[in-house]
């Protein structure tokens, strides 16, 4: 897991490595979120105690726990792009524009960033897009874990103020119980209007 960054490290002599990944890019209703994650140079020697792994491999309280390590390990950035961007550009820029963002919050800037494939960055930045990267890359799979926390608390507000969608159980997916509440109570704000089957619904 830590064979890119040992790479980087030690023939490229970046020193501090952004891994970057996203949650949020299929689901029907809700932002996408994007984390930027450093590992602090005395962290690098230790794994986290937690396990650390591609989030959708983890339980909800694996992901918990890690989340509270990775925060107190790592320098954080996060970026979000709602749903009124997704809707006016697309999901392509909205991941671009929440990485981008994601990056420009870190505190520690980064001298090389990692990104899951599907992520593009318009920052200077050197980066490199690795394909399944939550699996290969340490910093993307502790991104991927922030990310995933992060927009699952987000829906779990939005679940408050729209109780009849079930957010805090779906987290926005396109899951049978989330297909019933559409039908019955139809999009909510929140609701992707540029994604079929919404932007079906519309059309009717």
């Amino acid at each position: 897991m830590f064979l890119w960054e040992k790479n980087l490290l030690r023939k490229k002599k970046f020193e501090f490595i952004a891994g970057l990944d996203e949650a949020g890019r299929g689901p029907l209703a809700g932002p996408l979120v994007v984390a930027a994650v450093i590992l602090k140079p005395e962290q690098r020697k230790i794994y986290l105690s937690h396990k650390i792994a591609d989030s959708k491999l983890l339980t909800p309280k694996q992901r918990a726990e890690a989340f509270k390590e990775i925060i107190k390990s790592a320098w954080i950035g996060i970026g979000i792009a709602e749903v009124g961007l997704i809707d006016n550009t697309n999901i392509f820029y909205a991941t671009q524009f929440a990485a981008d963002s994601a990056l420009i919050n870190l505190r520690k800037k980064p001298d090389y960033v990692l990104t899951d494939a599907g992520i593009q960055i318009s920052s200077n930045y050197p980066y490199t897009c690795i394909i399944k990267g939550e699996s290969k890359s340490f910093s993307i799979a502790c991104a991927s874990i922030v990310a995933k926390v992060i927009r699952d608390r987000i829906m779990e507000v939005y679940d408050f103020f729209f109780p009849h969608y079930a957010f805090k159980l779906h987290k926005g997916y396109g899951t049978q119980l989330h297909f019933n509440l559409l039908k019955k109570h139809g999009p909510s704000p929140l609701h992707r209007q540029s994604f079929a089957p919404i932007r079906d619904w519309f059309k009717r």
